[in-house]
């Protein structure tokens, strides 16, 4: 059983990750062993526990507000804490599978395939894409441009004039078990639907907001994406 560490373990979407798995043996320290700020500690684990995959979850994400207001902060955990992730990678030929966003595309036109042009419309975005770049200059990665969201919704309000390809976390962990082997880029999400259609189906009362609202950060009308890749490879697993 091929061994499989991953970062961010404390996280939601590792949890799910861990809670569905079935086919490798996970190794999952808290943030207290392996800080990514810190390569020496991704190195000590690496070395410890000999994963043959890597699987890079820790990222700093919500508020978005933290984005704009503490950018050093970003910049370290999400563009710095990556790149010292890929070099331990690197060095030791360790498979490294990065989790991305939808938000790296430009939002506006829907539909993205993995090799349009990426253009991030708010800085969450602009930092994931920085990590990005780091990963791009690994051969032996992973890159999988996530589209999903906590289960349950952790908002009181659904953009009603946004479309997302959205998913829950618990989804998407299973789908991420299965393509963890591939190589490249990846789009991972469902179906394209304004996001208050996708969160009404679970929480009935929901509430709507519009885009117009939202005033501390940026957020784009559609970063909806084409996921035929995904449902081929998934297809083909089975």
């Amino acid at each position: 059983m091929k061994k499989l560490l991953i970062s961010g373990a404390n996280g939601k979407f590792a949890k799910q990750v861990i809670k569905y798995n079935d086919k490798y043996n996970i190794i999952a320290p808290l943030r207290t062993e392996m800080d990514i700020v810190d390569i020496s500690q991704i190195e000590k684990c690496v070395l410890e526990y000999k994963p043959d995959i890597f699987l890079h979850s820790a990222a700093l994400t919500r508020p978005m507000v933290k984005h704009i207001n503490n950018p050093d902060v970003s910049i370290k955990t999400n563009i710095i804490g990556t790149s010292n992730v890929v070099m331990v990678c690197m060095k030791y030929n360790i498979k490294l599978v990065y989790l991305s966003t939808d938000y790296v595309y430009p939002g506006t036109k829907g539909n993205y395939k993995e090799e349009d042009p990426v253009k991030p419309f708010n800085s969450y975005a602009w930092s994931k894409l920085g990590g990005e770049c780091a990963v791009q200059l690994y051969d032996n990665s992973l890159i999988l441009r996530m589209s999903m969201s906590e289960k349950p919704f952790p908002h009181p309000k659904a953009l009603v004039d946004v479309k997302k390809s959205m998913i829950y976390n618990d989804e998407a962990a299973k789908i991420v078990l299965k393509l963890l082997e591939h190589n490249g880029i990846i789009n991972v999400g469902g179906k394209v639907r304004f996001v208050y259609d996708f969160v009404k189906e679970s929480i009935k009362d929901i509430e709507k907001i519009y885009l117009k609202e939202i005033k501390d950060v940026k957020v784009a009308s559609n970063p909806s994406m084409n996921i035929d890749k995904m449902k081929r490879l998934l297809d083909e697993s089975k």
